[in-house]
C-alpha cells in the first residue's frame, strides 16, 4: 500500500502552480527511456576519453553525484559544448512508452499552471510528454537549457525558474523522484511530494537515487501518481 496522504490535502487548495520533474516522475523507473539515455550517455563518454565501458561509466556517474548531471561535470572540468551531449545522449527510441490517458486527466483536472521542471534538455521533454500525451497541458518546459546548465538540486536553479515563470513557491506543489531535489523547493515553501515506484517495480535508477525514508522536507509520498493527484481534486466528504 502506498504510505502518501498522511495528513490533511486541504493543504492543497493553496496550490495555483503544479510542477513535475519528468524523468521517472511523469513516467515510472520501470521504464526503459532513462536507461536508453545512460547508455548514449555512457557511449558519449567513451567515445570522448577513449576510455573501455566500465571506466568511462565509472566516470560518468562520478560526474552525476558530484555535479549533479554528467553533463555539469563535463562542462565544469573540461568545458564540453552542452547543446552537442545532449542532442546525443536524448536521440533515443521513445515507441515503448505508451500513451498515458488516465494521467492527462488527472493533470488536466488540476486547477492553475501546470510547469515540467527538468534536468534534461528541453527537446527531451517535449518529446517524451508528447509521447505520454501529456504535452498540450504544459504551459511551459524549464529544461536545464533555461538553467544555464546549473541542474537541481541547486536553489539557484529553481530561483532562475521561479523568475522566468512568475511563479510564487508559496502556492506551489512540486512532484519529484529524487529525494534531494526536494530539498530546495521545501525550503522555498513549495509543497513536495515524493513520488516513488510502486512496490515490486523495476527500478532502473541509482541506489543513491532511492530513499526508503521519508525526510521533513518531503510533505507528501505517493507510488500512485495518477491516484495521488485524483485524490487532490476529490472534494472532502
Amino acid at each position: 500500500m502506498p504510505h502518501d496522504l498522511p495528513h490533511d490535502l486541504a493543504a492543497f487548495r493553496r496550490v495555483d502552480t503544479w510542477v513535475f520533474d519528468l524523468d521517472n516522475t511523469l513516467y515510472p523507473p520501470d521504464s526503459d527511456l532513462w536507461p536508453l539515455i545512460d547508455a548514449r550517455i555512457t557511449a558519449y563518454m567513451i567515445a570522448m576519453f577513449g576510455l573501455d565501458g566500465i571506466s568511462a561509466r565509472a566516470l560518468q556517474k562520478h560526474y552525476y553525484r558530484v555535479y549533479g548531471t554528467t553533463l555539469a561535470g563535463l562542462i565544469r572540468e573540461y568545458d564540453v559544448k552542452p547543446e552537442e551531449f545532449l542532442h546525443f545522449v536524448h536521440d533515443i527510441d521513445r515507441s515503448s512508452l505508451a500513451p498515458n490517458p488516465a494521467l492527462e486527466q488527472a493533470i488536466d483536472a488540476l486547477p492553475g499552471r501546470k510547469l515540467v521542471l527538468t534536468n534534461g534538455s528541453h527537446a527531451h521533454a517535449l518529446a517524451t510528454s508528447k509521447q505520454l500525451g501529456i504535452d498540450h497541458l504544459f504551459e511551459d518546459f524549464f529544461a536545464i537549457e533555461h538553467a544555464d546548465y546549473l541542474p537541481k538540486p541547486a536553489l539557484q536553479t529553481f530561483q532562475r525558474f521561479f523568475e522566468r515563470h512568475d511563479v510564487d513557491p508559496a502556492k506551489s506543489a512540486m512532484f519529484e523522484d529524487m529525494v534531494h531535489n526536494l530539498e530546495a523547493p521545501h525550503a522555498s515553501g513549495m509543497l513536495t511530494v515524493l513520488v516513488r515506484p510502486r512496490h515490486g517495480a523495476v527500478d532502473h535508477r541509482e541506489d543513491w537515487e532511492k530513499s526508503s525514508q521519508k525526510p521533513p522536507h518531503v510533505d507528501f509520498v505517493t507510488d500512485d501518481l495518477v491516484g495521488f493527484l485524483r485524490r487532490v481534486m476529490t472534494p472532502p466528504a
